[in-house]
Protein backbone atom coordinates (compact mmCIF):
# COMPACT_ATOMS: atom_id res chain seq x y z
CA UNK A 1 0.00 0.00 0.00
CA UNK A 2 2.87 2.35 0.80
CA UNK A 3 4.27 1.79 -2.69
CA UNK A 4 0.94 2.63 -4.34
CA UNK A 5 0.35 6.01 -2.70
CA UNK A 6 1.98 9.31 -3.78
CA UNK A 7 5.56 9.64 -2.60
CA UNK A 8 4.84 12.94 -0.84
CA UNK A 9 2.45 11.12 1.50
CA UNK A 10 5.10 8.50 2.18
CA UNK A 11 7.47 11.06 3.70
CA UNK A 12 8.02 11.22 7.46
CA UNK A 13 7.11 14.46 9.25
CA UNK A 14 10.71 15.70 9.44
CA UNK A 15 11.23 14.91 5.74
CA UNK A 16 8.08 16.81 4.82
CA UNK A 17 8.91 19.87 6.92
CA UNK A 18 12.39 19.98 5.41
CA UNK A 19 10.88 19.80 1.93
CA UNK A 20 8.46 22.64 2.69
CA UNK A 21 11.21 24.85 4.14
CA UNK A 22 13.73 24.33 1.35
CA UNK A 23 11.06 24.61 -1.38
CA UNK A 24 9.86 27.89 0.11
CA UNK A 25 13.39 29.18 0.52
CA UNK A 26 14.31 28.40 -3.07
CA UNK A 27 11.06 29.92 -4.38
CA UNK A 28 11.61 33.18 -2.54
CA UNK A 29 15.29 33.13 -3.45
CA UNK A 30 14.28 32.78 -7.10
CA UNK A 31 11.87 35.67 -6.78
CA UNK A 32 14.54 37.95 -5.32
CA UNK A 33 17.17 37.09 -7.92
CA UNK A 34 14.94 37.11 -11.00
CA UNK A 35 13.50 40.53 -10.15
CA UNK A 36 16.61 42.06 -11.70
CA UNK A 37 15.95 40.49 -15.12
CA UNK A 38 12.64 42.40 -15.24
CA UNK A 39 14.03 45.79 -14.28
CA UNK A 40 17.01 45.75 -16.69
CA UNK A 41 15.21 47.73 -19.46
CA UNK A 42 14.06 50.36 -16.95
CA UNK A 43 17.52 50.81 -15.44
CA UNK A 44 19.09 51.08 -18.89
CA UNK A 45 16.66 53.93 -19.65
CA UNK A 46 16.70 55.73 -16.28
CA UNK A 47 20.39 55.46 -15.50
CA UNK A 48 21.67 55.57 -19.10
CA UNK A 49 23.77 52.45 -18.66
CA UNK A 50 24.87 50.17 -21.50
CA UNK A 51 23.83 46.56 -22.05
CA UNK A 52 27.36 45.58 -21.04
CA UNK A 53 26.97 47.34 -17.69
CA UNK A 54 23.56 45.73 -17.24
CA UNK A 55 25.22 42.37 -17.84
CA UNK A 56 27.85 43.19 -15.21
CA UNK A 57 25.11 43.93 -12.67
CA UNK A 58 23.57 40.54 -13.44
CA UNK A 59 26.93 38.81 -13.25
CA UNK A 60 27.93 40.46 -9.95
CA UNK A 61 25.31 38.59 -7.93
CA UNK A 62 26.16 35.29 -9.56
CA UNK A 63 29.95 35.63 -9.32
CA UNK A 64 29.92 36.57 -5.64
CA UNK A 65 27.30 33.88 -5.01
CA UNK A 66 30.02 31.39 -5.93
CA UNK A 67 32.01 32.61 -2.92
CA UNK A 68 28.90 32.63 -0.76
CA UNK A 69 27.98 29.10 -1.76
CA UNK A 70 31.36 27.64 -0.96
CA UNK A 71 31.62 29.59 2.29
CA UNK A 72 28.14 28.46 3.36
CA UNK A 73 29.03 24.89 2.47
CA UNK A 74 32.11 25.03 4.71
CA UNK A 75 30.08 26.50 7.57
CA UNK A 76 27.33 23.91 7.07
CA UNK A 77 29.84 21.07 7.48
CA UNK A 78 31.00 22.62 10.73
CA UNK A 79 27.96 24.27 12.34
CA UNK A 80 24.95 22.51 10.82
CA UNK A 81 22.77 22.66 7.72
CA UNK A 82 19.59 24.15 9.21
CA UNK A 83 21.42 26.82 11.20
CA UNK A 84 23.44 28.14 8.26
CA UNK A 85 20.37 28.01 6.00
CA UNK A 86 18.63 30.54 8.23
CA UNK A 87 21.58 32.93 8.05
CA UNK A 88 21.74 32.79 4.26
CA UNK A 89 18.01 33.52 3.88
CA UNK A 90 18.18 36.55 6.16
CA UNK A 91 21.24 37.82 4.31
CA UNK A 92 19.90 37.73 0.75
CA UNK A 93 16.48 39.09 1.80
CA UNK A 94 18.06 42.12 3.48
CA UNK A 95 20.30 43.07 0.57
CA UNK A 96 17.52 42.57 -1.98
CA UNK A 97 15.43 45.02 0.03
CA UNK A 98 18.36 47.44 0.24
CA UNK A 99 18.77 47.35 -3.56
CA UNK A 100 15.48 49.23 -3.86
CA UNK A 101 17.11 52.32 -2.32
CA UNK A 102 20.07 52.53 -4.70
CA UNK A 103 20.50 55.47 -7.09
CA UNK A 104 23.41 54.54 -9.33
CA UNK A 105 25.16 51.71 -11.14
CA UNK A 106 27.87 51.47 -8.47
CA UNK A 107 25.47 51.42 -5.52
CA UNK A 108 23.40 48.65 -7.08
CA UNK A 109 26.57 46.75 -7.97
CA UNK A 110 27.52 46.67 -4.27
CA UNK A 111 24.10 45.61 -2.96
CA UNK A 112 23.65 43.01 -5.71
CA UNK A 113 27.09 41.62 -4.96
CA UNK A 114 26.35 41.33 -1.25
CA UNK A 115 22.99 39.76 -2.05
CA UNK A 116 24.93 37.10 -3.94
CA UNK A 117 26.66 35.86 -0.80
CA UNK A 118 23.33 34.78 0.67
CA UNK A 119 21.89 33.64 -2.66
CA UNK A 120 24.77 31.24 -3.29
CA UNK A 121 24.72 29.96 0.25
CA UNK A 122 20.99 29.26 0.33
CA UNK A 123 21.04 26.71 -2.48
CA UNK A 124 24.28 25.06 -1.36
CA UNK A 125 23.05 24.49 2.19
CA UNK A 126 19.42 23.79 1.33
CA UNK A 127 20.34 21.17 -1.27
CA UNK A 128 22.64 19.32 1.13
CA UNK A 129 20.00 19.52 3.85
CA UNK A 130 17.37 18.01 1.53
CA UNK A 131 19.70 15.36 0.14
CA UNK A 132 20.58 14.11 3.62
CA UNK A 133 17.11 14.40 5.15
CA UNK A 134 15.23 12.41 2.47
CA UNK A 135 15.51 8.62 2.19
CA UNK A 136 17.23 7.07 -0.82
CA UNK A 137 14.18 6.00 -2.85
CA UNK A 138 12.70 9.51 -2.84
CA UNK A 139 15.87 11.63 -2.87
CA UNK A 140 15.89 12.46 -6.58
CA UNK A 141 12.20 13.36 -6.65
CA UNK A 142 12.37 15.43 -3.46
CA UNK A 143 15.52 17.42 -4.27
CA UNK A 144 14.31 17.97 -7.84
CA UNK A 145 10.94 19.16 -6.54
CA UNK A 146 12.70 21.73 -4.38
CA UNK A 147 14.39 23.01 -7.54
CA UNK A 148 10.89 23.61 -8.88
CA UNK A 149 10.47 26.29 -6.23
CA UNK A 150 12.68 28.50 -8.40
CA UNK A 151 10.02 28.54 -11.13
CA UNK A 152 7.40 29.54 -8.57
CA UNK A 153 9.58 32.44 -7.43
CA UNK A 154 10.27 33.42 -11.03
CA UNK A 155 6.53 33.37 -11.70
CA UNK A 156 5.86 35.59 -8.69
CA UNK A 157 8.46 38.05 -9.99
CA UNK A 158 6.77 38.02 -13.43
CA UNK A 159 3.37 38.74 -11.89
CA UNK A 160 4.81 41.54 -9.76
CA UNK A 161 6.42 42.98 -12.89
CA UNK A 162 3.14 42.98 -14.81
CA UNK A 163 1.18 44.47 -11.90
CA UNK A 164 3.63 47.03 -10.52
CA UNK A 165 4.74 48.37 -13.90
CA UNK A 166 1.11 48.74 -14.90
CA UNK A 167 -0.02 50.72 -11.83
CA UNK A 168 3.15 52.62 -10.89
CA UNK A 169 5.55 54.83 -12.83
CA UNK A 170 8.59 52.84 -13.95
CA UNK A 171 10.84 54.98 -11.72
CA UNK A 172 8.96 53.69 -8.65
CA UNK A 173 7.93 50.23 -9.83
CA UNK A 174 11.46 48.85 -10.09
CA UNK A 175 12.18 49.93 -6.49
CA UNK A 176 8.98 48.31 -5.23
CA UNK A 177 10.00 45.01 -6.81
CA UNK A 178 13.22 44.98 -4.78
CA UNK A 179 11.48 46.07 -1.57
CA UNK A 180 9.15 43.08 -1.70
CA UNK A 181 12.30 40.94 -1.55
CA UNK A 182 12.35 41.26 2.25
CA UNK A 183 9.57 38.64 2.52
CA UNK A 184 11.85 35.53 2.57
CA UNK A 185 13.09 36.57 6.03
CA UNK A 186 9.77 35.33 7.47
CA UNK A 187 10.67 31.76 6.48
CA UNK A 188 13.36 31.63 9.15
CA UNK A 189 10.71 31.30 11.87
CA UNK A 190 9.41 28.10 10.25
CA UNK A 191 12.88 26.61 9.87
CA UNK A 192 13.79 27.28 13.50
CA UNK A 193 10.65 25.51 14.71
CA UNK A 194 10.21 22.56 12.35
CA UNK A 195 13.48 21.64 10.56
CA UNK A 196 16.01 19.45 12.45
CA UNK A 197 19.56 18.64 11.44
CA UNK A 198 19.78 15.46 9.28
CA UNK A 199 20.64 12.31 11.23
CA UNK A 200 23.54 11.41 8.93
CA UNK A 201 25.08 14.84 9.57
CA UNK A 202 24.78 14.48 13.37
CA UNK A 203 26.36 11.00 13.26
CA UNK A 204 29.18 12.24 11.05
CA UNK A 205 30.02 15.11 13.40
CA UNK A 206 29.94 12.79 16.40
CA UNK A 207 32.31 10.31 14.75
CA UNK A 208 34.70 13.01 13.62
CA UNK A 209 34.76 14.45 17.14
CA UNK A 210 35.40 11.01 18.66
CA UNK A 211 38.25 10.27 16.24
CA UNK A 212 39.92 13.62 16.85
CA UNK A 213 40.51 13.99 13.11
CA UNK A 214 38.20 16.74 11.78
CA UNK A 215 37.75 17.05 8.04
CA UNK A 216 39.27 19.91 6.06
CA UNK A 217 37.55 21.50 3.09
CA UNK A 218 40.69 21.21 0.94
CA UNK A 219 40.16 17.44 0.91
CA UNK A 220 37.83 17.94 -2.04
CA UNK A 221 41.03 18.62 -4.06
CA UNK A 222 42.77 15.46 -2.82
CA UNK A 223 43.65 12.91 -5.56
CA UNK A 224 40.78 10.60 -4.56
CA UNK A 225 38.15 13.34 -5.04
CA UNK A 226 39.76 15.76 -7.50
CA UNK A 227 38.16 14.24 -10.61
CA UNK A 228 34.71 14.43 -9.01
CA UNK A 229 35.27 18.05 -7.96
CA UNK A 230 36.48 19.10 -11.42
CA UNK A 231 33.81 17.29 -13.43
CA UNK A 232 30.91 18.41 -11.23
CA UNK A 233 32.22 21.97 -11.44
CA UNK A 234 32.21 21.81 -15.25
CA UNK A 235 28.75 20.20 -15.24
CA UNK A 236 27.42 23.03 -13.07
CA UNK A 237 29.15 25.62 -15.26
CA UNK A 238 27.40 24.30 -18.35
CA UNK A 239 23.96 24.09 -16.76
CA UNK A 240 24.10 27.52 -15.19
CA UNK A 241 25.92 29.28 -18.02
CA UNK A 242 23.20 28.19 -20.43
CA UNK A 243 20.39 29.00 -18.02
CA UNK A 244 21.61 32.48 -17.10
CA UNK A 245 22.43 33.40 -20.69
CA UNK A 246 18.78 32.68 -21.51
CA UNK A 247 16.83 33.92 -18.50
CA UNK A 248 18.78 37.10 -17.74
CA UNK A 249 18.26 38.52 -21.22
CA UNK A 250 14.91 36.99 -22.15
CA UNK A 251 12.70 39.91 -20.96
CA UNK A 252 14.98 42.38 -22.76
CA UNK A 253 14.96 40.21 -25.90
CA UNK A 254 11.16 40.06 -25.91
CA UNK A 255 10.76 43.77 -25.25
CA UNK A 256 13.47 45.23 -27.50
CA UNK A 257 13.97 42.67 -30.29
CA UNK A 258 10.41 41.29 -30.53
CA UNK A 259 8.85 44.70 -29.58
CA UNK A 260 6.38 43.26 -27.07
CA UNK A 261 4.60 45.42 -24.49
CA UNK A 262 4.99 44.97 -20.74
CA UNK A 263 1.83 42.85 -20.49
CA UNK A 264 2.71 40.77 -23.56
CA UNK A 265 6.25 40.25 -22.30
CA UNK A 266 4.79 39.03 -19.01
CA UNK A 267 2.44 36.64 -20.85
CA UNK A 268 5.27 35.13 -22.90
CA UNK A 269 7.40 34.77 -19.80
CA UNK A 270 4.60 33.02 -17.91
CA UNK A 271 4.54 30.35 -20.63
CA UNK A 272 8.29 29.90 -20.21
CA UNK A 273 7.90 29.81 -16.44
CA UNK A 274 5.08 27.25 -16.59
CA UNK A 275 7.31 25.12 -18.81
CA UNK A 276 10.10 25.66 -16.29
CA UNK A 277 8.05 24.38 -13.35
CA UNK A 278 6.83 21.39 -15.35
CA UNK A 279 10.40 20.63 -16.40
CA UNK A 280 11.56 20.60 -12.79
CA UNK A 281 8.79 18.20 -11.78
CA UNK A 282 9.28 15.82 -14.72
CA UNK A 283 13.07 15.71 -14.40
CA UNK A 284 12.72 15.14 -10.64
CA UNK A 285 10.56 12.09 -11.34
CA UNK A 286 12.88 10.85 -14.10
CA UNK A 287 15.90 11.23 -11.80
CA UNK A 288 14.76 8.29 -9.66
CA UNK A 289 13.30 6.45 -12.66
CA UNK A 290 16.01 6.74 -15.34
CA UNK A 291 18.99 7.68 -13.19
CA UNK A 292 20.91 10.90 -12.67
CA UNK A 293 23.19 10.79 -15.73
CA UNK A 294 20.61 9.87 -18.36
CA UNK A 295 18.20 12.55 -17.15
CA UNK A 296 20.88 15.24 -17.13
CA UNK A 297 22.07 14.38 -20.64
CA UNK A 298 18.53 14.18 -22.05
CA UNK A 299 17.59 17.63 -20.74
CA UNK A 300 20.90 19.23 -21.78
CA UNK A 301 20.56 17.99 -25.38
CA UNK A 302 16.98 19.24 -25.61
CA UNK A 303 17.93 22.55 -23.98
CA UNK A 304 20.39 23.64 -26.65
CA UNK A 305 17.96 22.55 -29.38
CA UNK A 306 15.17 24.59 -27.78
CA UNK A 307 17.21 27.77 -27.27
CA UNK A 308 18.62 27.59 -30.81
CA UNK A 309 15.08 27.34 -32.23
CA UNK A 310 13.67 30.07 -29.97
CA UNK A 311 16.30 32.69 -30.75
CA UNK A 312 17.44 31.84 -34.28
CA UNK A 313 14.53 30.58 -36.37
CA UNK A 314 12.47 33.12 -38.39
CA UNK A 315 9.20 32.49 -36.53
CA UNK A 316 6.23 34.65 -35.67
CA UNK A 317 5.20 35.70 -32.20
CA UNK A 318 2.50 33.02 -31.92
CA UNK A 319 4.94 30.20 -32.60
CA UNK A 320 7.40 31.84 -30.22
CA UNK A 321 4.72 31.77 -27.53
CA UNK A 322 4.36 28.01 -28.00
CA UNK A 323 8.13 27.43 -28.09
CA UNK A 324 8.44 29.17 -24.74
CA UNK A 325 7.14 26.04 -23.03
CA UNK A 326 9.92 23.65 -24.18
CA UNK A 327 12.49 26.40 -23.67
CA UNK A 328 11.58 26.70 -19.99
CA UNK A 329 10.91 22.96 -19.64
CA UNK A 330 14.34 21.74 -20.69
CA UNK A 331 16.53 24.63 -19.46
CA UNK A 332 15.12 24.38 -15.93
CA UNK A 333 14.69 20.61 -15.95
CA UNK A 334 18.45 20.33 -16.43
CA UNK A 335 18.82 21.23 -12.75
CA UNK A 336 16.34 18.66 -11.42
CA UNK A 337 18.79 15.77 -10.91
CA UNK A 338 21.74 17.93 -9.92
CA UNK A 339 21.18 18.30 -6.17
CA UNK A 340 20.73 14.58 -5.55
CA UNK A 341 23.63 13.76 -7.88
CA UNK A 342 26.05 16.07 -6.05
CA UNK A 343 24.87 14.85 -2.63
CA UNK A 344 25.67 11.26 -3.60
CA UNK A 345 29.02 12.00 -5.25
CA UNK A 346 30.66 13.60 -2.18
CA UNK A 347 31.33 11.89 1.19
CA UNK A 348 29.34 12.96 4.26
CA UNK A 349 32.21 14.68 6.04
CA UNK A 350 32.81 16.95 3.00
CA UNK A 351 29.36 17.12 1.44
CA UNK A 352 28.70 20.77 2.19
CA UNK A 353 32.18 21.83 1.08
CA UNK A 354 32.17 19.72 -2.09
CA UNK A 355 28.65 20.50 -3.19
CA UNK A 356 29.00 24.15 -2.26
CA UNK A 357 32.21 24.51 -4.24
CA UNK A 358 31.23 22.60 -7.38
CA UNK A 359 27.80 24.09 -7.87
CA UNK A 360 28.94 27.60 -7.06
CA UNK A 361 32.12 27.40 -9.10
CA UNK A 362 29.76 26.66 -11.96
CA UNK A 363 27.60 29.58 -10.94
CA UNK A 364 30.60 31.93 -10.78
CA UNK A 365 31.83 31.02 -14.27
CA UNK A 366 28.29 30.72 -15.64
CA UNK A 367 27.63 34.19 -14.26
CA UNK A 368 29.99 35.61 -16.84
CA UNK A 369 27.73 34.43 -19.65
CA UNK A 370 25.13 37.24 -19.26
CA UNK A 371 27.93 39.81 -19.43
CA UNK A 372 29.41 38.11 -22.51
CA UNK A 373 25.97 38.10 -24.14
CA UNK A 374 25.60 41.80 -23.38
CA UNK A 375 28.95 42.73 -24.91
CA UNK A 376 28.53 40.43 -27.92
CA UNK A 377 25.05 41.82 -28.61
CA UNK A 378 26.72 45.10 -29.63
CA UNK A 379 28.12 43.27 -32.68
CA UNK A 380 25.48 40.63 -33.43
CA UNK A 381 21.71 40.44 -32.79
CA UNK A 382 20.81 39.77 -29.16
CA UNK A 383 19.05 36.49 -29.98
CA UNK A 384 22.11 35.12 -31.76
CA UNK A 385 24.38 36.13 -28.87
CA UNK A 386 22.12 34.29 -26.40
CA UNK A 387 22.07 31.17 -28.59
CA UNK A 388 25.85 31.05 -29.09
CA UNK A 389 26.70 31.03 -25.40
CA UNK A 390 23.81 28.77 -24.40
CA UNK A 391 24.67 26.06 -26.94
CA UNK A 392 28.32 26.05 -25.87
CA UNK A 393 27.29 25.77 -22.22
CA UNK A 394 25.05 22.74 -22.75
CA UNK A 395 27.69 20.92 -24.77
CA UNK A 396 30.09 21.43 -21.85
CA UNK A 397 27.49 20.01 -19.47
CA UNK A 398 26.94 16.89 -21.59
CA UNK A 399 30.66 16.13 -21.85
CA UNK A 400 31.14 16.41 -18.08
CA UNK A 401 28.18 14.20 -17.15
CA UNK A 402 29.39 11.46 -19.48
CA UNK A 403 32.59 11.14 -17.39
CA UNK A 404 30.83 10.86 -13.99
CA UNK A 405 29.45 7.64 -12.44
CA UNK A 406 25.76 6.88 -11.91
CA UNK A 407 24.71 7.18 -8.24
CA UNK A 408 21.02 6.25 -8.23
CA UNK A 409 20.14 4.15 -5.18
CA UNK A 410 23.23 5.12 -3.18
CA UNK A 411 22.81 5.12 0.60
CA UNK A 412 24.40 7.94 2.62
CA UNK A 413 26.61 6.95 5.54
CA UNK A 414 28.41 8.84 8.29
CA UNK A 415 31.71 7.32 7.18
CA UNK A 416 32.34 6.86 3.42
Amino acid sequence: MAASRPWLLDLASHERSTLVATFGGWALDGMDVMVYSFVIPTLITLWHISKGQAGILAAATLIISAVGGWLAGLLADRYGRARVLQITILWFAFFTFLSGFTNSFWQLLITRGLQGLGFGGEWAVGSVLMGEAIRTEHRGKAVGTVQGGWAIGWGIAAVLYAVLFSVLPAAQAWRAMFWIGILPALLVFYIRRYVPEPEVYSRTRAQLAASGEPSHFLEIFAPSLLHVTLLTSLMATGAQGGYYAITTWLPTYLKTTRRLSVLNTGAYLLVVIFGSFTGYMVSAWLTDRMGRRRTLILFAVCSFLAVAAYTSLPIGNRIMLLLGFPLGFFASGSFGPMGAFLTELFPSRLRGSGQGFSYNFGRGIGALFPAFVGFLSVRVPLGRAIAMFAVFAYLLMIGSVLLLPETRGKELHAVD
